[in-house]
């Protein structure tokens, strides 16, 4: 048999990297910028700001994460009670000259596990990050796009607005809980971005984003559409769901990933969240 005609092995996937704080920077009140480096984050995907990765926290009595292997068929966990704590998040921005990566962490006080763990990191500390996964790119080329997300996606959309190109047309919608969370974003494209407080806003009654986006169209002549909308479970249904019935979006140009849901932590929300994302359309 000719090496040709051999059917090319699978890539093989990165395992887990096991890294260290480098510096801890608060953003805005309710945000702090964590960034890591180490010997194990050489060879970084470049070009991949914004991707969600997997963030492993040690737990309470570990110095640092014990992290799961890459077997054969996927990743072999450590024993329930050193299991390391999983969540996921965004790349900020991963700078390969200095092999630096930061990842920025939405504040919610000391008892949540990744909030308490990022108020009180400092060089040194470890933390385990496997990815980034995710589309690539983000967001489909098009004419004209709707962005939305609230602040556990704005890693994300302001990783987007820095790689778009500069003639990209469309509107950003942010949610954010009060003024002191807007933060400076790099936009050298047309976008308009819209920052929407909801401090005063029940949660349960909080449709403000869904709002923002029906409220806005496409001028006209434009021919093509597409959206990133990432978020709070309700919020990016709803959201997805609207752009599919008023635009006819499909899945190759709407990509709509719930990130978290309200009363539920990563742990009970996992398998719902994996539903919704592998739903057709």
């Amino acid at each position: 048999m000719n090496k040709s005609d051999k059917t090319p092995a699978k890539p093989r996937r990165t395992p887990p990297r096991l890294l260290q704080v480098i510096r801890s920077t608060r953003v805005t009140p309710d945000m702090q910028r964590i960034t890591l480096g180490g010997e194990e984050l050489k060879g970084f995907p470049a070009n991949r700001n914004g991707a969600h990765i997997k963030v492993f926290l040690p737990r309470p009595d570990q110095f640092k994460p014990l992290l799961p292997s890459l077997g054969v068929n996927g990743p072999v966990w450590p024993e329930a009670h050193l299991r390391p704590i999983t969540r996921t998040y965004s790349v900020r921005r991963y700078r390969q000259n200095e092999n630096e990566l930061d990842i920025d962490f939405v504040l919610h006080g000391y008892n949540s596990p990744a909030s308490g763990w990022a108020l009180h990191a400092k060089p040194g500390d470890f933390l385990g990050i496997a990815g980034p996964g995710g589309p690539d790119p983000l967001i489909s080329p098009a004419d004209w796009h709707f962005i939305a997300g609230d602040m556990t996606a704005l890693p994300a959309i302001s990783a987007l607005l820095e790689d778009l190109p500069e003639g990209s047309q469309g509107h950003a919608f942010i949610e954010i809980k009060t003024s002191r969370d807007i933060q400076p974003l790099v936009n050298n494209t047309a976008m308009s971005i819209t920052w929407l407080q909801i401090e005063s806003i029940p949660a349960r009654q909080n449709d403000v984003l869904l709002q923002a986006v029906k409220n806005v169209s496409p001028p006209s002549g434009v021919t093509s559409v597409s959206a990133f909308i990432a978020g709070e479970n309700h919020a990016v249904i709803s959201i997805r769901d609207y752009l599919r019935t008023a635009y006819g979006l499909s899945k190759a140009r709407l990509y709509a990933v719930p990130y978290w849901r309200r009363g539920q932590d990563e742990e009970t929300y996992h398998q719902e969240r994996h539903r919704i994302m592998d739903e057709v359309y």
